[in-house]
C-alpha cells in the first residue's frame, strides 16, 4: 500500500510547481491579485488550523491542507470556472499520485466549492477552505506596481494592511485593518460581500458565527 499523501508531498510535486506558475502567469497577465505560492501556503496553513480547532481528525486536517495549496490550479486553465476546472485536475492528480478515490473524492469536492461564483459549504474541507481563501486580504497579493492604474481590487487590497482570521468561542472572527487614506471601507463590502455571506455561510455549517471586524469596528 503506497504512503498516504501529505500536503508536504503536494508542495514538493513538480506538476503543482508547474501548475501554480502557470496560474501566477495567467492572473499576473489579467491583471488580478496574487494567487500563487504565497496565497496557497497561507491558505492552505489556515485551512488545517481551522479543521484542526473544530476537532477533526489527522486525515481530514491533512486532507484540508492539501485542498488549500492546490485550490486554485484551475486558474491555470481559465480565470473562469477555475474552480470548476481545478477540481478536476486536482483529482487526476491526486489519483496518480496513488490517493485513495474517497480522499481524492474530498479534495475535489472542496476545491470545486471554495468561489463565491458558484461554491458552497458542502463539507467541513470545503467550509473551511472557503474561510481560509476569504480571509486572505493583504496588499502583498497585489501585483499592479502603478497605484496610478489601480482598479477597486487592487486599492481595498492594497489598503488592507493586515489581515487574520481567529477561530475562538465558537466563532470566526475575521479581523482587517484598511488605510482609509487608500480606499473607503464601502469599496470592501462594494466587492467583497459575496464573499462575506459565503463566509457566514461556511462558519454556520462549522457550528461557528461569522464575525468580520474592520479597523476594530464589527459590521457583521
Amino acid at each position: 500500500m503506497c504512503p498516504q499523501l501529505t500536503s508536504k508531498d503536494i508542495q514538493k510535486s513538480e506538476e503543482v510547481k508547474v501548475l501554480l506558475q502557470a496560474s501566477s502567469t495567467q492572473m499576473t497577465s489579467l491583471g488580478y491579485t496574487e494567487h500563487s505560492f504565497r496565497h496557497c501556503r497561507l491558505v492552505s496553513n489556515k485551512c488545517g488550523e481551522i479543521l484542526e480547532m473544530i476537532g477533526e481528525d489527522e486525515r481530514i486536517v491533512e486532507l484540508g491542507k492539501i485542498a488549500g495549496y492546490i485550490h486554485d490550479i484551475g486558474n491555470a486553465v481559465n480565470r473562469n470556472q477555475h474552480a470548476m476546472s481545478g477540481a478536476l485536475l486536482a483529482y487526476d492528480m491526486l489519483l496518480r499520485k496513488g490517493m485513495s478515490y474517497e480522499d481524492a473524492a474530498s479534495v475535489m469536492m472542496a476545491i470545486a466549492n471554495h468561489d463565491e461564483g458558484e461554491g458552497s459549504p458542502v463539507s467541513k474541507i470545503a467550509a473551511a477552505l472557503i474561510l481560509s481563501d476569504k480571509a486572505d486580504v493583504h496588499r502583498s497579493r497585489v501585483t499592479n506596481k502603478n497605484p496610478a492604474t489601480f482598479d477597486i481590487h487592487d486599492r481595498v487590497n492594497y489598503a488592507a494592511t493586515t489581515s487574520t482570521l481567529q477561530i475562538e468561542d465558537k466563532k470566526a472572527k475575521l479581523c482587517i485593518e484598511i488605510d482609509t487614506t487608500i480606499c473607503p471601507v464601502m469599496d470592501y463590502f462594494e466587492i467583497f460581500l459575496n464573499r462575506m455571506k459565503l463566509c457566514r455561510n461556511a462558519a454556520s455549517f462549522l457550528g461557528l458565527t461569522f464575525e468580520l471586524f474592520i479597523n476594530d469596528t464589527q459590521l457583521l
